[in-house]
């Protein structure tokens, strides 16, 4: 158990059997009345942003959460499968629990949340960025980088991406994994 004194960035609690974890905190003194603690949480299996205010004393159940780096190996009915890369321990991971799925290929290493007593698997992050090959796009024109505008592009994953119009088939390209949107090209 913890209290509201023990609160930090990028602590995992337990609220009601749903695990949060703090991502800004502020300690409130006000002059008059007792003091609280102000946090800003995010559900460790939705992603959702939830604000939410403790008074001071109040006694939180601490969780502890391991993370782990897990290769990607393939994908069958029963998920994702992935191999622990110390221990060659394989795991099978459902595709809502991967941020950025879309974007995953054989050979990948993601982060993989674990709940340390009884090695629930929790989420999956992907690295924030990932270099994919485009496989089918309209051909550009060279000279083409004056405007905004973006075209279509299907990734090596299958993935669907919006690119500049100089983007060809056969570049590489730097992707978000967070919203999928297109941040560099890779020069080879």
């Amino acid at each position: 158990m913890a209290t509201t004194a023990d609160i930090r960035n990028g602590m995992c609690i337990d609220i009601d059997g749903q695990y949060y974890v703090i991502i800004e905190f502020l300690h409130v003194k006000p002059g008059k009345g007792a003091a609280f603690v102000r946090t800003k949480m995010r559900s460790v299996t939705t992603g959702r942003v939830l604000e939410r205010t403790f008074n001071a004393g109040v006694k939180l159940d601490e969780v502890r959460i391991e993370r782990r780096p897990y290769q990607f190996l393939y994908q069958d009915d029963m998920g994702y499968n992935f191999m622990n890369t110390e221990t060659f321990e394989q795991i099978s991971i459902s595709g809502d629990m991967i941020d950025g799925v879309a974007f995953l290929k054989e050979g990948d290493m993601v982060e993989v949340q674990v709940h340390a007593e009884t090695e629930a698997i929790l989420t999956a992050e992907m690295p924030q960025n990932v270099v994919l090959e485009v496989t089918y796009t309209e051909p550009g024109m060279k000279g083409d980088t004056a405007t905004n505008t973006l075209k279509p592009a299907t990734v090596e994953t299958g993935a669907e991406v919006r690119v500049p119009l100089f983007i060809n088939e056969g570049d590489k390209i730097k992707i978000s994994t967070k919203d999928g949107s297109y941040v560099e090209r890779v020069k080879a």
